[in-house]
């Protein structure tokens, strides 16, 4: 059975099986977070009925060379060309006739639409991420290269390892609180585990990161569902580690708002 998401987030039927979007972002954004119906490896097969579903060929679809950081890739209308995969943890950008999509089995996938600009972001964030701000680092690109506000950012966080799982030793809070996150921060993100082991709460951290950003808090959407918990639903590395598939957050800006012609 199907765990039940919150937050905005419904299971919905794509041509392989079921798959979550966000209501509230699909208003103004085609988007997508696959589960563990997809291994999404290295088949072609696979990785053709995601980009057909969302409207397009596999070639047209802006995949990264994820490395947990923070770092932003571009891409501006009329100048993708396919290629190799640049090394980011984020995209954003403003052309309809692409997608961008985020690979993630455990980490936070994160898919941000400008209601008013018709730009979409997606961002990897794991706790490495997470602590580096990269969902902040998304906004940040999708405000100064596009001219995105805000507060017309809508933002959904798919699934991902929740705080009941979230288990990190105590070096991961020191790289936040070297990274300049606050105590009060802190408090909100991390609670005591077993030992001296500490539980992240991933969706929250980001979540609060987004509003810190100037996305309003009613505008950034959790799906409530965890990882690790389900893994019979989902791909998780905490439990397969290397035999782990991948999910993708994929996102495009809704070509039928801009009345496009391919």
């Amino acid at each position: 059975m199907q765990p039940q998401p919150s937050d905005g987030f419904e299971w919905t039927q794509a041509g392989w099986g079921p798959v979550l979007r966000c209501r509230p972002l699909a208003d103004i954004a085609d988007h997508f977070f696959t589960v563990g119906n997809l291994e999404l490896r290295d088949s072609h097969h696979e990785w053709d009925a995601v980009a057909r579903e969302i409207g397009l060929d596999f070639d047209r679809v802006l995949l990264l060379r994820q490395v947990h950081g923070n770092d932003v890739s571009v891409a501006r209308k009329g100048q993708y060309v396919a290629g190799p995969r640049p090394e980011a943890d984020a995209a954003v950008t403003d052309d309809p006739t692409i997608a961008i999509g985020v690979r993630v089995a455990d980490c936070a996938p994160i898919l941000i639409g400008d209601r008013r600009r018709h730009v979409v972001g997606a961002a990897h964030a794991g706790w490495r991420g997470t602590g580096d701000r990269v969902a902040v680092a998304a906004v940040e690109a999708m405000r100064e290269r596009f001219g995105s506000r805000p507060d017309d950012l809508v933002a959904a966080i798919g699934p991902c390892l929740g705080a009941c799982c979230g288990e990190v030793g105590p070096e991961v809070l020191e790289r936040f609180r070297e990274a300049g996150h606050r105590t009060h921060e802190l408090t909100r993100w991390f609670a005591s585990g077993r030992g001296d082991r500490l539980q992240l709460d991933l969706p929250r951290a980001n979540g609060d990161q987004l509003a810190a950003a100037g996305v309003p808090p009613s505008q950034i959407h959790l799906s409530g569902l965890c990882t690790k918990s389900c893994p019979e639903i989902f791909h998780s590395y905490r439990v397969r580690k290397e035999h782990a598939g991948r999910m993708v957050g994929i996102i495009r800006v809704n070509a039928e708002m801009l009345n496009v012609e391919f």
